[in-house]
């Protein structure tokens, strides 16, 4: 299966104004997040946090709903986000942790919780949150996006960063400034190129906008955790929820991205290990 397992897959977003203001499509990750820690399903989480001036995501552990709506949006450099679980856990005494990451992210932290070793910190996530993610760029890549391709002054200039409708979008006083994806080959990590990952098939509950209308998400239950928390969220009325569109820019659209990833990155690790370049192993 080209997007991994599944319990169920839906369009949904947030129905609170205040998380789609500034949320990132339908705005379901901060809703989970809210809902958890309002229920006491988690005591705290960890998330990439609003960025610094450069845009530069900054690991953050978050233990309210206002925490959570103050680190909202989608960043596009790689945030260390499992940097901060130590923290969370020790310095903060959390019990029962959400984590929001990438995918390739969450495969480290699957085997974190997998092996001994790392007692007392992984086994005290109890709610993995995936962003679908086809790659992710350096800050360097960022900067020329900004720059060079866009012709701003500098990355800072920009008050949002998105990617839809085959364009990455910066946001410049409140105008969106568009450049094209194929422009931005060659810019990604490097170990995107090897990634075969692209809906957080190891997550609770996966989530982005491929596959869904403006404004809404799509979101795929994978776990009975993930199912349970996200079926409790839509039962209060914090999340809406539609039937996943069957047609071309629907589900099959996100079916198409997936096995694009896989394909075309399964082929460059073949291709290195001909040159004798070891590659981790797929999970």
């Amino acid at each position: 299966m080209v997007l991994g397992t599944y319990k169920e897959a839906v369009s949904a977003r947030s129905t609170d104004s205040k998380i789609l203001e500034v949320s990132q499509d339908g705005g379901i990750v901060s809703a989970l997040l809210c809902y958890a820690l309002d229920e006491g399903i988690i005591e705290g989480a960890v998330v990439a946090g609003a960025p610094d001036d450069d845009w530069r995501p900054i690991p953050t552990v978050v233990t309210s709903s206002d925490e959570v709506i103050a680190a909202a949006g989608t960043k596009y450099s790689m945030s260390p986000t499992l940097s901060a679980l130590k923290e969370a856990t020790r310095q903060c005494g959390i019990e029962k942790l959400g984590v929001v990451a990438t995918p390739c992210q969450i495969q480290g932290l699957r085997k974190a919780q997998a092996y001994p070793f790392t007692r007392f910190v992984a086994d005290k996530v109890k709610l993995i949150i995936g962003i679908y993610c086809m790659e992710n760029f350096p800050m360097a890549s960022l900067d020329t996006f900004a720059t060079a391709k866009l012709g701003f002054d500098s990355l800072t200039d920009a008050t949002k960063m998105d990617i839809g409708k085959g364009k990455f979008w910066l946001t410049k006083d409140g105008e969106d400034n568009g450049l094209a994806i194929k422009e931005t080959h060659g810019y990604e990590q490097a170990g995107c190129n090897i990634c075969n990952d692209y809906v957080a098939e190891w997550a609770d509950v996966s989530t982005g906008s491929v596959g869904s209308p403006d404004g809404w998400s799509t979101v795929l239950t994978r776990t009975d955790d993930g199912a349970n928390v996200f079926k409790a969220a839509v039962s209060a009325g914090l999340i809406e929820t539609k039937p996943v569109s069957e047609e071309k820019f629907g589900l099959p659209m996100l079916e198409k991205l997936a096995k694009q990833k896989k394909d075309k990155n399964n082929a460059e690790r073949e291709r290195r290990a001909k040159m004798g370049v070891k590659v981790p192993t797929i999970y």
